[in-house]
């Protein structure tokens, strides 16, 4: 009787097991299955188990839960649902301005550029059409002065060093020196802006013999030519041809 009495015993509990643990199938999105424990029906939906995005800056890691089941003697079967801890990584995506290339190399050269193939049509008009109306009115036009010396203002301020004051007066009596100066141009900016200051200075020393040439009626395209590389030379030439015309 007593071995009956435990068979039977293990025998409901086996059929009590079976019935508190349903068959767990694969999670998907929507509901599962019911459990019924002490007359209380819970219905569990499953979320995705993990999930990775971007959204406006925001990488989300590890979304989801985890089910867990549990028996006991006393309570029975239960389920225990434990939210996974949600990440947040915050993405900092300013916008930032990268103003380097407004004082890098390549600008620079453009500026370098830009000045040396803007003087070349008025040189081109003063010595191929010396008396056209169009030259005498771009000779007479401040435009190119303007424009050369917003470009020289530019790259000064691009090449002031801290040290440039010192540099340009090193002697004791304030005054440059070779070494100094040397020094200072060893900056490819400062080189670009004293071949601007140059392209102002020998297209002004240009107009100048050009329009003195016209009026006295001497000839200036040698003259003029000689200035845009060789400025001094060129006003040289100016003086000796108006002296060679006035003596002859």
């Amino acid at each position: 009787m007593v071995v009956a009495g435990i068979f039977i015993f293990a025998h409901s509990m086996a059929i009590s097991s079976c019935l508190c643990h349903p068959l767990v199938l694969p999670l998907k999105d929507k509901p599962i299955g019911t459990w019924g424990n002490v007359g209380v029906d819970q219905r569990l939906t499953s979320a995705p188990r993990s999930m990775n995005a971007e959204t406006f800056g925001r990488q989300i890691t590890g979304v989801g839960t985890d089910l867990q089941s549990e028996w006991s003697f006393l309570g029975g079967s239960r389920v225990i649902i434990r939210p996974q801890v949600t990440k947040f990584i915050r993405h900092q995506k300013g916008f930032h301005i990268h103003a380097s290339w407004l004082s890098g190399p390549q600008l620079v050269s453009t500026v370098f550029t830009l000045g040396t193939a803007g003087v070349l049509p008025f040189y081109t008009l003063m010595v191929f059409a010396p008396k056209a109306e169009l030259t005498k009115k771009s000779m007479e036009s401040s435009i190119p002065y303007v424009v050369l010396g917003v470009l020289y203002a530019y790259l000064l301020y691009l090449s002031w060093t801290p040290d440039t004051l010192r540099l340009m007066f090193a002697s004791k009596y304030w005054l440059p020196e070779l070494p100094g100066i040397a020094k200072m141009f060893s900056s490819e900016i400062t080189l670009a802006s004293a071949w601007i200051h140059l392209l102002a200075v020998d297209l002004f020393a240009a107009r100048h013999v050009f329009q003195d040439g016209l009026q006295n009626q001497i000839e200036t395209r040698h003259s003029v030519s000689l200035c845009l590389l060789f400025c001094p030379i060129g006003i040289l030439t100016h003086v000796i041809t108006k002296a060679l015309t006035k003596s002859s």
